[in-house]
């Protein structure tokens, strides 16, 4: 049997980026044949590819990228399994080309996106690529495109976890900043009353119906007990009602903010990575043993 020694293993992950185990043991399988170990690879890492896809890809990041002097925006979120990746150049560049994608082509849904040219190839490709390349399972979840009636304006926040686009009329640059700041704080469910679901608002009018009752409250004043905390809970979830984070007194809304400047929101799009996707629940000691398991089979 051929002796693999460092600098093979050395020089075949630097043709192949793949993790020094994996070298190792191609260039054994390939007793020690470089070209035949970067083949044994290449196969390998499109097989791990698959392997992975079962896998929970709660982590990531958000992208954005504003085209044409903020008439056009995109925000593109793409999971992975953990931290640890979401940190990897490789994955924060597949994150910025798929959102210049995105701004650039408008694709209309997930899987149009997968089958723009990317590199050599597809953005699919190339995402397969990386799951092999890295070893763990990472998915394009979703994109926005946004056409600006005014001026879009972005925000990124958290390690990229958070991610704002806002189109506003009138203000300045840094109205446009700090709109986008206030929204990735508060995390507004809508613009204003208009947008937030029918069923949202009945049930916080049950909630606020059955509270008044067990506090003893009298029947004829409980219909407006009930208005006021609906009233209540539309101004923290609408963008126009909040209180903006900014704000000197800390009393003012971003309604008045927004007069105070002459300007309006005409929409704005919020992702939060992860935000209703399972988490990964098991511990490092048992990520490693089912490592070790998997490398026995």
């Amino acid at each position: 049997m051929a002796e693999i020694t460092a600098s093979m293993v050395k020089e075949l992950r630097e043709r192949t980026d793949a993790p020094m185990m994996e070298c190792k043991r191609a260039l054994t399988e390939a007793a020690g044949d470089l070209a035949k170990a970067e083949e044994l690879l290449r196969v390998k890492l499109g097989s791990k590819a698959s392997k992975a896809a079962t896998r929970i890809t709660a982590e990531g990041v958000v992208a954005i990228h504003l085209a044409d002097g903020g008439q056009v925006g995109a925000m593109v979120e793409i999971n992975c399994e953990t931290d640890f990746v979401a940190k990897n150049d490789d994955f924060l560049k597949l994150a910025a080309e798929c959102a210049a994608l995105v701004a650039a082509h408008d694709p209309v849904d997930v899987v149009a996106l997968a089958a723009l040219p990317m590199g050599d190839g597809t953005v699919e490709s190339t995402r397969t690529a990386l799951v092999g390349k890295i070893g763990e399972n990472m998915s394009i979840r979703r994109f926005v495109r946004l056409q600006a009636n005014g001026k879009l304006s972005s925000y990124v926040h958290g390690g990229a976890k958070i991610g704002v686009i806002a189109d506003r009329t009138g203000g300045d640059d840094q109205l446009g900043k700090d709109l986008a700041m206030h929204i990735a704080a508060a995390k507004p469910k809508a613009l204003d009353a208009s947008g937030v679901a029918s069923e949202l608002l009945e049930s916080e009018r049950r909630i606020a119906v059955e509270k008044a009752r067990e506090a003893g409250k009298p029947e004829a004043m409980i219909e407006k007990i009930a208005d006021g905390s609906v009233q209540k809970f539309i101004n923290e979830v609408t963008l126009l009602g909040q209180i903006f984070v900014k704000a000197d007194d800390g009393k003012q809304t971003i309604a008045q903010l927004l007069k105070a400047k002459g300007s309006t929101v005409n929409a704005f799009s919020l992702f939060v990575v992860g935000e209703g996707l399972a988490k990964r629940s098991n511990d490092f000691a048992a990520e490693v043993a089912a490592q070790a398991a998997a490398a026995q089979k």
